[in-house]
């Protein structure tokens, strides 16, 4: 039920209860951080709601009318339920950033997060952080699913009743072990990947996604021929490596292996790779303490 337009507010009841303690409006008004202009015109709001004079002003300050200390009694009530509200509500956030569980697709999590991590610890350094890596469908179900308080995905679209935000970019690159045959081609074209058997991510991945969905831009009727499927991109590099075959990895996630040479990217010339990464969470909410921490550090780093 709401309550009646009579009732003041707590600041001006927790005023009147500091009037009535200190005997005086100015120590009152100093003790609640305010100026004593400021006190009286709340003092006279209050008495305009009530509708009956609650202070006496005399020369040697302020006491409570009959009326007046009749309404601090009830009102003692009301502002001390109100200060077990806010210790509540502290204790809540409290337990609210105690702990964050992150949960990250596989590129995000093993080369933008460690980074993200270190700057976060530096803001909440009492919060226990615990990430999960899965593929992008995986880190959209533990959103939805209130297991994380945030996710990063690198697929090209997200469920409808998640939220996403960009707060990176990547791409995605052809790579090849030196000896193949590709490693000497100054450039690829669509034409090549076309039928060419590659080393594929799971179903799911956002790797694969993308990669899908810009090959369908140009041949819409295309279809992946899967040479092997593997769920780690460790594991594709090392196939790779090895011979086993070509595969598209994230630009990120080889960065190392092209400077040192065990991987090759010969680029392609008519097919846009470029895609962005995302944080998502629930849609009509809005991330809180760490979280809300954590994406703005994952956007100021992009």
């Amino acid at each position: 039920m709401p309550l009646s337009p009579r009732v003041p507010d707590l600041a001006a009841l927790d005023l009147l209860l500091s009037v009535i303690e200190l005997g005086s409006l100015g120590r009152a008004a100093q003790a609640h951080g305010i100026s004593q202009p400021s006190a009286s015109s709340r003092m006279r709001h209050l008495e305009q709601l009530v509708g009956v004079p609650v202070l006496e002003r005399t020369s040697l300050g302020s006491r409570p009318t009959a009326a007046g200390a009749l309404i601090a009694a009830w009102a003692r009530d009301v502002v001390d339920a109100a200060a077990r509200l806010d210790a509540g509500i502290d204790t809540l956030r409290e337990q609210r950033d105690s702990r964050l569980q992150v949960a990250a697709s596989q590129t995000v999590a093993e080369y933008l997060f460690p980074t993200w991590l270190m700057a976060l610890r530096s803001r909440a350094p009492a919060t226990t952080i615990a990430l999960e890596s899965g593929n992008s469908a995986e880190v959209a179900r533990l959103v939805l699913d209130g297991r994380a308080g945030i996710g990063f995905v690198e697929s090209p679209t997200v469920p409808r009743d998640l939220e996403a935000h960009v707060v990176a970019h990547d791409r995605l690159v052809v790579v090849v072990p030196p000896g193949h045959r590709w490693a000497r081609r100054t450039a690829l074209t669509v034409a090549d990947l076309v039928d060419t058997p590659l080393i594929h991510r799971e179903s799911g991945s956002g790797t694969r996604i993308s990669f899908e969905r810009a090959m369908r831009r140009v041949h819409p009727d295309w279809q992946p021929s899967v040479l092997l499927e593997l769920s780690s991109t460790t594991a594709i590099k090392t196939a790779v490596a090895t011979g086993l075959g070509p595969a598209v990895l994230s630009s990120l996630a080889v960065a190392t292996e092209l400077a040192e040479g065990i991987l090759v990217s010969p680029p392609i010339t008519d097919l846009d790779l470029d895609r962005p990464l995302r944080a998502v969470w629930p849609r009509g909410q809005h991330p809180t303490g760490p979280a809300r921490d954590l994406y703005a550090i994952a956007r100021a780093r992009r």
